[in-house]
Parts: structure tokens; C-alpha cells; sequence
């Protein structure tokens, strides 16, 4: 069904929605959930007006993707992405969910959001001009935007429910926390980065930054939420990379880039967008999924 702006939304009269966030509705499944990808986009913590075609599947199928390469890593929350295997009640929306669903392992989300940065660009950036360092870590003089760091940075965030999450220290998120985990996090998070910017090259793309979800199954540190999309990470084409300017990507700066040039002044709602940007998303996104993958959800 779509609400009152013409965005598409699940609803089912069987299964108990406990969220519906930015971009995704989840249900409760018991002792499970169910995590549906919709279309909607958000950029400036904004739905925008305008879903995205096939951005829903284009998140699961990488998610999918990336939990299975990664399986060597870390756990991960998944149990299957077959409606026919959720059990009965989900089963009766197959024609919805196909493609765009996860029934998972429900955790104890750890509060966090872990963001690994290999390149200097966005809030790091910005953060990076006034005092050359990103969350307190001090990076050597004279970088250029854009430009690879000397290594990755663990560059932990606040999750929050409404406004922007804020860049800390990970001195600050053990304060949160506890140390130890923060520590592990800081070590896991890192040698995902590695092992996915890896592969990522070999394709001819360069994972800029990415963050990613943590939390506890049975209390064990499991690896939850989306993983390496254009929705949750900067993806560029390596063929055009130069530093010292903003790059082509594979995600939604595009659509941030629109926004900044449209008047919007960022005050909820967002607006609708034009056709042609809703087009292009749609290609960039599909494109991530296909360089990556091998495959293009349809």
C-alpha cells in the first residue's frame, strides 16, 4: 500500500510491525524478524517524496552477497532470504517480499555505529579541514579531499533516533559501551573493510567508507542491519578516481548532490525528485549490485 505521499509501505494484517524506518519496515516473526527493504531513499535524515525502483532488492541482494563472503569473519544474523522458508504466515506475502526481505535472529542492537573510512571524504572531511584529525585521530598534514589515508580508521558514531548521528572517539563510545567491546568492534569492523575493499577492487570499485550494524545474539558479537550497500557506504568507480575533488559514485550522493543544488533547505519532508534523478539512482544502484555481484536484481 502507499501513504499519503505516494511512498510504498507494507502493511500486513497477520504480522505485528514494530519499526518502520527511514528505509526499511520490520516485523515481529516470533522469536525471529522480518526485515523488509522498501524503495523509499532518505538523504539529510529526510525521506525523500520519490521511491527509488528496485533499490529494496539492490540492498538485500548485496546484503545477502556480503554476509556470505564475509561468513569467515564474523556470524551474522541471517536465517533465509526464501519467503517459502519463513513459515506460513509470511509464506501468504511471497509475491511482496520475494527479493526484498530477511527473516533474521533478533539481537541486542549494540548502540553504535561503526564507520571504517580508507579515503578522506564527507563528514571526515569536513572534520579532517579544521583540525586535521577524524574522531581524535590524528592524521598527518596536507591531505586532499578524497585521498586515500595511510590506512583505514575506525571512526565509531552515536546512533541516533532522530537528527544526525554524531562522529565520536572511541574513547567516547567505551564510555558507552565498555572499552573491551569497543575494542573488538574497532578490530572486527576493520578486517571486514579490508577484506571486502579487497574484493571490491578486483571488480573496479573503491569502497571509500562504510558503516556497519553490531549486536548480540544469544551474547555473541554478530554482525546485523544492511552491510556494504550504496545505501551504507561511499562506492566509486576506481577508472575515474582523482583526489582532490569530489568522485563519481555508485551510491546516493547523486542524489545528495541534487538536493544541494534544488533549494531544499533540509527541513522534513523531503521533496520529490525529478524523473531523470529517480532514473539514474535506479542505474547507479543496479550497477553497484552488478559490478559487484555479477548479477542484477529484477
Amino acid at each position: 500500500m502507499k501513504n499519503e505521499r505516494g511512498l510504498m509501505e507494507t502493511d500486513f494484517d497477520n504480522l505485528d510491525l514494530l519499526n518502520r524506518g527511514k528505509v526499511r519496515d520490520i516485523y515481529d516473526a516470533g522469536d525471529n524478524l522480518l526485515i523488509v527493504a522498501s524503495d523509499r531513499i532518505s538523504a539529510y535524515d529526510s525521506v525523500l517524496g520519490s521511491p527509488i525502483p528496485l533499490k529494496g532488492n539492490v540492498l538485500t541482494a548485496l546484503t545477502l552477497f556480503w554476509l556470505d563472503y564475509l561468513s569467515d569473519i564474523t556470524p551474522n544474523h541471517l536465517i533465509t532470504a526464501d519467503p517459502a522458508e519463513m513459515g506460513e504466515e509470511i509464506q501468504k506475502h511471497s509475491d511482496v517480499l520475494a527479493g526484498r526481505s530477511m527473516l533474521v535472529k533478533k539481537a541486542e542492537v549494540i548502540p553504535i555505529e561503526c564507520v571504517i573510512r580508507g579515503y578522506l571524504a564527507g563528514s571526515g572531511w569536513r572534520e579532517y579541514q579544521q583540525n586535521n584529525e577524524v574522531c581524535g585521530i590524528k592524521l598527518p598534514e596536507g591531505l586532499r579531499q578524497c585521498e586515500k589515508l595511510p590506512e583505514p580508521i575506525f571512526t565509531p558514531a552515536t546512533k541516533a533516533e532522530t537528527g544526525h548521528d554524531e562522529n565520536i572517539s572511541i574513547e567516547q563510545a567505551g564510555d558507552i559501551i565498555g572499552m573491551e567491546l569497543a575494542e573488538e568492534l574497532k578490530e572486527r569492523s576493520l578486517a571486514i573493510y579490508k577484506k571486502a575493499s579487497e574484493y571490491a577492487a578486483t571488480r573496479g570499485i573503491i569502497l571509500c567508507d562504510t558503516k556497519f550494524e553490531w549486536g548480540l545474539c544469544d551474547g555473541e558479537l554478530t554482525l546485523i542491519d544492511e552491510v556494504l550497500t550504496p545505501d551504507s557506504s561511499r562506492f566509486w568507480p576506481a577508472d575515474s578516481y582523482e583526489p582532490g575533488r569530489p568522485q563519481l559514485s555508485f551510491d546516493k550522493q547523486f542524489v545528495r548532490d541534487w538536493l544541494d543544488e534544488s533549494g531544499w533547505d533540509h527541513t522534513p519532508p523531503g521533496p520529490a525528485l525529478p524523473d531523470e534523478v529517480v532514473e539514474k539512482t535506479t542505474q547507479k544502484y543496479l550497477k553497484a549490485c552488478e559490478l559487484l555481484t555479477g548479477k542484477t536484481p529484477e
